[in-house]
């Protein structure tokens, strides 16, 4: 039996980043995945994701997204592949809503470039966008996407370059730590390592089961709309808006033929990895439509497509990156609740710090999973 460094469960976004990073730094890395690589059943797919850092979810967050940034030129460069398209952002809402406050908060603390636009200047500079009269945005002109498919693909790629072996279409069914080493058992074999990360997604509730934290997964919807007239989405920033009710929606510029995706952020219903709902259904599509229609009237006269996905979210919607506590030899990373795949990147150089050197120059106390134990 074939005895690895490291052995990552999970090879969505967090767990590939680890996997490249592991192997770069000549750790003997084992990757194991219950699908196909670049699969649509968890939460890396989907063609887009935003990336911004003027953070609304908090300033504590802007360290790490400095350092993504930096990271999704490095992987660019490394793989050969095109990941992150700035576009700029723009984040509006009632100036009073959290999307404004804690957008200019982490702007401001961090010297994000960015700008306050009023609903006229709004209306001015992107003229798809039709904000009611007392809302604002803040403008980022450095934030923009990166496509979660390129992102797996290219750190898959990059880890088998480097030594990584990696199982796909493989599930784990268990894993144990002693005080020597770790044992996962799989369908087909059984596996030792020094040292475990596990990057679940939505099976972390299963997996993780002992981490003491309420997981909860919901199921979340893309929608993908046809525009009569494409062309003013096809220049155009990605997009974040709070209603006056407090609901968030977004959006992206029209970067492929499927046309122009949008989404809710947060809601959806609650499920697990294996009993999601994959059927779209007629109300829900004309919800978001709805949604959308308020304040980008053009966007939603056809709809062209949905895809479903999982969200596995924390009590507090902070993520959880820690070794388990009641596991030294383990290290998790889970619960990214919606806002985790910008900081892929990142995620996979504080994984590979934990294991290598038992610690992360990279501030993480906030995703401690100790803060849930009363």
């Amino acid at each position: 039996m074939t005895h690895y460094d490291v052995i990552v469960i999970g090879l969505g976004g967090m767990g590939s980043a680890a996997a490249y990073r592991l192997a770069r730094r000549g750790q003997k890395v084992l990757g194991i995945d219950q699908f196909a690589p670049v699969h649509n059943l968890g939460s890396s797919h989907g063609g887009s994701r935003i990336t911004r850092q003027a953070y609304l979810e908090g300033p504590d967050y802007v360290p790490l997204l400095l350092r993504a940034h930096e990271m999704w030129d490095e992987l660019e460069r490394d793989s050969g592949r095109s990941l992150f398209t700035r576009c700029g952002a723009v984040m509006g809402g009632p100036p009073e809503s959290r999307t404004i406050a804690g957008s200019t908060l982490s702007a401001e603390k961090f010297d994000v470039p960015h700008e306050i636009l009023d609903a006229a200047e709004i209306r001015h500079r992107f003229p798809t966008i039709t904000p009611a009269e007392d809302e604002v945005a803040l403008w980022e002109p450095g934030a923009g996407f990166v496509s979660p498919e390129g992102s797996v693909a290219a750190h898959l790629q990059l880890a088998a370059r480097h030594g990584a072996e990696l199982h796909h279409e493989e599930q784990v069914f268990t894993w144990t730590s002693t005080e020597t080493g770790v044992r996962v058992g799989t369908a087909s074999s059984y596996y030792t390592a020094e040292r475990l990360v596990l990057c679940p997604g939505a099976w972390a509730p299963v997996l993780l089961a002992d981490l003491g934290v309420d997981f909860e997964v919901r199921r979340q919807v893309q929608y993908w709309f046809e525009p009569a007239d494409v062309r003013p989405f096809v220049d155009h920033p990605v997009y974040l808006w709070e209603t006056a009710e407090g609901g968030q929606f977004y959006g992206f510029p029209a970067h492929t033929a499927q046309g122009v995706k949008v989404a809710v952020h947060l809601g959806g219903t609650p499920c697990t990895a294996d009993t999601i709902d994959r059927r779209i259904h007629d109300d829900e599509v004309r919800a978001v439509a709805d949604v959308v229609g308020s304040r980008i009237p053009a966007l939603p006269a056809a709809f062209r497509r949905a895809a479903t996905c999982l969200y596995t979210n924390t009590p507090d919607e902070h993520f959880v990156i820690a070794p388990h506590p009641k596991h030294p030899r383990a290290v998790v990373a889970c619960g990214f609740s919606g806002h985790g795949f910008k900081f892929v990147p990142v995620v996979g150089e504080i994984l590979a710090d934990l294991v290598v050197d038992g610690a992360t120059r990279h501030p993480i106390s906030l995703f401690d999973p100790a803060r849930f134990t009363p």
